[in-house]
């Protein structure tokens, strides 16, 4: 694994300019595009909630997806080490928000991953593997809120 320091470039551009620009907080959309080379690009926006476009990603959603991603590639990769074969893995993570005094933060951020083990699999290793992976997540070590993960663990029938 690579030490040390990594960046990471994104742009991020406004698209919603209506032709008026910001002249007044209902004048203008909050769609926009994250771009990163080589990458596909993201359509983004704002929460409907704060005139936003549903249909495209927002920060919300980017940020419970990326600790969810984080969680499960340290995961899988502890699985790996270990010798526990993941057939599935997939979380439906939530994290909440909270609006106060004009402005938000975050409270907290559930995950749940489902997971499926090969048959023969230590399920209570697989389970614990889920609180280092949680250690490790560097999302999770960089958020001032809690995230929690309640795993469920299917060790696959012997076929």
């Amino acid at each position: 694994m690579a030490h040390g320091e990594h960046h990471y470039y994104v742009q991020v551009e406004w698209t919603g300019n209506r032709g008026t620009g910001t002249s007044g907080y209902q004048s203008y959309g909050r769609d926009h595009a994250i771009r990163a080379e080589g990458k596909p690009e993201i359509p983004g926006s704002s929460d409907p909630a704060f005139r936003g476009d549903a249909a495209r990603w927002n920060p919300e959603d980017l940020l419970v997806a990326s600790a969810s991603a984080c969680h499960k590639l340290w995961y899988l990769h502890l699985c790996a080490d270990a010798g526990i074969v993941v057939l599935e893995y997939v979380d439906h993570a939530q994290g909440t928000m909270r609006e106060s005094r004009g402005t938000g933060q975050f409270t907290g951020i559930v995950l749940r991953p489902r997971v499926v083990i090969q048959a023969g699999g230590d399920a209570a290793q697989a389970e614990r593997l889920h609180h280092l992976a949680h250690e490790k997540c560097y999302i999770a070590n960089s958020v001032n809120f809690p995230i929690a993960c309640e795993p469920t663990i299917i060790v696959a029938e012997v076929s």
